[in-house]
């Protein structure tokens, strides 16, 4: 096997209402079964997913939790207003947002963005890459599987690492169950995150800060599908979460 990752660059700021599947192909010789990673914050922008600070009104609950962190309460309150369940409020945000997708701050950013807005992630990660990819078979005539990627950090250990919030035309998870090792012995619990794996060797081009470049090209890795899939399917569900278990016991204790 062989696989390729190339940045596309000259992509200008997106703004709301920008057809990024027309500029991607614009700037791409693409090719069927390519995989299109693309970071969040471009598809929230043009998307509309931006909020501007002074619509938006902190409740005492965010007042408090914001004095403990240090942050701004328009923060914390747009945060609350985004989550279906706050895991833990101390020291750090951390929730699952209302698409399923546990992160800090539920994925609201204010870098790259005018000082007056706050960025949230794509409101349906898996709908937007959708619409991305069926617009580049309409436009390109090239069937690609696409996936939407955010900056996570990680649990026991420092530093983030690019991490899948939607995908199109791929299953996130390749489960190797039944397969055998090289000594024949047959694997049992093996499933292999591969839409976070390809997001994160994309986000080694795209870069942080100003210099960003937000859309990458995964060329050579095959698995590609016709399935409907969803990124929910690597979410793995709450009576089998320890780790989030032991977090509200220890969100419990501390109230």
């Amino acid at each position: 096997m062989r696989m390729e990752l190339f940045a596309i660059d000259g992509l200008p700021l997106i703004k709301k209402g920008d057809d990024l599947a027309a500029m991607i192909c614009e700037r791409a010789e693409l090719e069927d079964h390519d995989s299109v990673v693309i970071a969040s914050t471009i598809v929230a922008k043009a998307e509309g997913a931006m909020v501007q600070k002074s619509d938006v009104v902190p409740s005492q609950r965010a007042i408090n939790i914001a004095k403990r962190l240090g942050k701004d309460p328009v923060l914390v309150q747009l945060v609350l207003d985004r989550s279906s369940d706050v895991i833990i409020e101390f020291p750090l945000l951390l929730v699952e947002n209302l698409n399923g997708h546990v992160s800090i701050n539920a994925g609201i950013d204010d870098s790259n963005v005018d000082t007056d807005y706050l960025l949230e992630l794509p409101h349906d990660p898996d709908a937007s890459a959708k619409g991305i990819g069926k617009r580049i078979a309409d436009l390109c005539g090239r069937d690609v599987s696409v996936i939407i990627t955010d900056t996570n950090g990680r649990a026991f250990k420092i530093g983030q690492t690019g991490v899948a919030v939607g995908v199109y035309h791929m299953h996130p998870i390749r489960n190797w169950q039944g397969e055998k090792d090289l000594f024949g012995k047959e694997l049992e619990i093996t499933e292999e995150a591969v839409a976070d794996e390809l997001a994160g060797a994309a986000n080694l081009l795209m870069g942080e800060a100003a210099g960003g470049i937000p859309v990458v090209i995964v060329r050579g890795f095959e698995y590609h599908t016709k399935d409907d899939v969803s990124v929910k399917e690597m979410y793995r569900p709450d009576n089998e979460d320890i780790i989030r278990k032991g977090l509200r016991c220890l969100r419990q204790s501390s109230d």
